[in-house]
């Protein structure tokens, strides 16, 4: 047998399924055996430490290429592979890809400059689904959707959205739905301008409960009725998860993905701090009941998936205008895996539910399985080595994002990753990166060989 180039030694393996003490064998970036190893091969020892797959983090903003002073991805995949993110599925409204030239212009682009594996997204716009199996079978991840016009992005009506949902299935494309319903807001944000309105509570009005799930609503039957695969992006709450399970129980191919500001932040908390919790739809949660549902929704999977919906702005960036101009989005790669790891030791999760919900799922839903998201035999060696007893605080300091700050600062957490793997290369420990940036661009499933050879590259998804 060949030797091996690495092998984690005396961790307890972790899977949704359970948990084992066991060792793990990896040889060209991939795991070869998990059990009895070749003890000569360089040792990584992990007693008292849980190894997870590394985080697949699905919803992700780097502004790269563009202007990126507000993140790009040398710093932003610097703080993922800190954080124990190994693979991210990227797209930026700044410089949205809507063409296969774009497409091939960005990978091009990011050669070098990403610490981690990554997966590119495109955005749909109204009238152009003709681009779709062009860009599908290109490889992007996933098609991103408005429902209102936001960031600079063209919102979908109902009967636009279902021409691309209807144009998406016939190749089964995935798209993630931001659910806003646009005549809602526009409607609210002429009410509130007339007023006269700057304080900082307007936003919850403008970003109303009822435009998020009336959109939400409106896409998921549309999901159901055309056949498509859907992910509804970031639900802030009960409501709209309820909705979204009861299409699903009904044959929708839907996906409801969760971020942490929508269990932890509270809705009250924009009077306070304004540009700082500006992100959409806002923060839903009053009281700590509000909080437990979506952790129970979580556990129980009517909440399918978790994801940063990490889209920084330094503080200065925040504070520059009105909260009308500021804009929207929080950080959120610091920090989202290490609020998951607190959550299971706190027993809002189990560790099992946290590789379920932030690296099998994810990975399963956009085609990056069984490459990412497991520890087995041919997956890749993507590995998060976890001290489940440190504990620590969250702080602005050591935020690794150009944004520099998080809305979790002050915040103590258990449980950390002190190392972290990409296909067997060690890419962080404790908290620090390491240099190398030898992440790949990872296809979507719809990857055709065709393009491949047309771009030079044979990077995909099969084990």
């Amino acid at each position: 047998m060949a030797s091996l180039d690495l092998v984690v030694s005396g961790g307890t393996v972790v899977t949704p399924e359970g948990r084992r003490r066991s060792d793990i064998g990896v040889r060209d970036g991939r795991v070869v055996s998990i059990g009895a190893v070749d003890a000569s091969a360089p040792t990584v020892h992990a007693d008292g430490l849980l190894v997870l797959p590394g985080g697949v983090d699905t919803h992700v903003h780097l502004m790269d290429p563009g202007d990126n002073a507000r993140e790009d991805f040398p710093s932003g995949t610097a703080a993922a592979a800190a954080a124990g993110v190994t693979t991210i599925l990227e797209h930026t409204h700044s410089h949205p890809v809507r063409t296969v030239a774009d497409l091939d212009a960005k990978i091009e682009h990011l050669d070098g400059r990403s610490h981690i594996d990554f997966g590119l997204a495109a955005h749909a716009w109204p009238g152009e689904q003709a681009a779709v199996p062009e860009l599908w079978s290109a490889g992007v991840a996933f098609f991103k959707v408005f429902t209102c016009t936001t960031h600079g992005v063209a919102g979908h009506s109902a009967a636009a959205l279902r021409a691309h949902l209807a144009t998406s299935a016939q190749v089964d494309a995935v798209s993630l739905l931001h659910c806003e319903d646009e005549s809602l807001t526009e409607s609210a944000e002429a009410v509130l301008r007339a007023d006269g309105r700057t304080d900082f509570g307007l936003l919850t009005e403008w970003r109303s409960r009822d435009a998020e799930l009336v959109a939400a609503a409106v896409a998921a039957l549309l999901v159901r009725r055309t056949g498509a695969r859907a992910t509804v992006a970031h639900v802030s709450n009960q409501e709209v998860a309820e909705y979204l399970r009861s299409e699903r129980q009904r044959g929708a191919r839907l996906a409801a993905e969760a971020c942490p500001q929508y269990f932890l932040l509270r809705e009250q908390e924009v009077h306070e701090h304004g540009p700082l919790r500006k992100f959409t739809p806002p923060a839903r949660a009053r009281i700590d009941d509000d909080e437990a549902q979506m952790w129970r929704l979580l556990r129980a999977g009517t909440l399918t998936h978790m994801s940063s919906d990490h889209a920084p702005s330094t503080l200065a960036q925040k504070g520059d205008g009105d909260i009308w101009s500021a804009h929207f989005g929080l950080p959120g790669l610091d920090s989202t895996f290490a609020i998951l790891l607190d959550a299971a030791a706190r027993g809002h999760l189990s560790y099992e539910d946290v590789v379920r919900v932030y690296s099998e799922t994810p990975a399963k839903i956009y085609g990056l399985w069984p490459r990412k998201g497991r520890i087995a035999v041919g997956a890749d060696a993507d590995l998060a080595l976890v001290d489940p007893t440190a504990t620590r605080t969250i702080r602005n300091s050591d935020v690794l994002s150009k944004a520099a700050w998080t809305p979790f600062d002050g915040r103590a957490v258990r449980g950390r990753v002190v190392k972290t793997f990409l296909r067997g290369a060690l890419v962080a420990e404790d908290g620090h990166p390491t240099p190398d940036r030898g992440g790949r661009f990872v296809a979507g499933a719809g990857f055709s060989r065709s393009t491949a050879d047309h771009r030079g590259t044979s990077e995909g998804n099969s084990p």
